[in-house]
């Protein structure tokens, strides 16, 4: 039992790990054109879907699909990572229980 909760703490550790890196390079990328066109948005804008549309595309319409895109991402990776780490916890928590009982 215990190796196979070692397996599955490990397999979502590389599982976040790749998340991690494969959503870093799609928001970097999506920030590097943003950047290049001096498209300005404070963070509380980026996180809000409604201000996204609202706010910034409206200022920015010829890079609305960069905007939407880099506000995706980010969300998209803090929401996968948080469901990971959960699990990770979760899952790491259960092996510690069973190693000292």
């Amino acid at each position: 039992m215990q190796s196979l909760l070692l397996t599955v703490v490990i397999v979502l550790f590389l599982a976040m790990l790749g998340v991690n890196l494969y959503f870093r390079a799609k928001v970097l990328r999506a920030y590097r054109i943003l950047v290049m066109n001096r498209v300005d948005f404070t963070p509380a804008q980026i996180f809000s879907t409604y201000r996204v549309e609202h706010e910034i595309i409206p200022s920015y319409p010829a890079q609305a699909e960069s905007i939407r895109n880099f506000s995706n991402y980010l969300r998209r990776s803090i929401q996968m990572t948080t469901v990971l780490m959960a699990l990770i916890t979760a899952f790491g928590g259960i092996l510690m229980y069973y190693r000292n009982g």
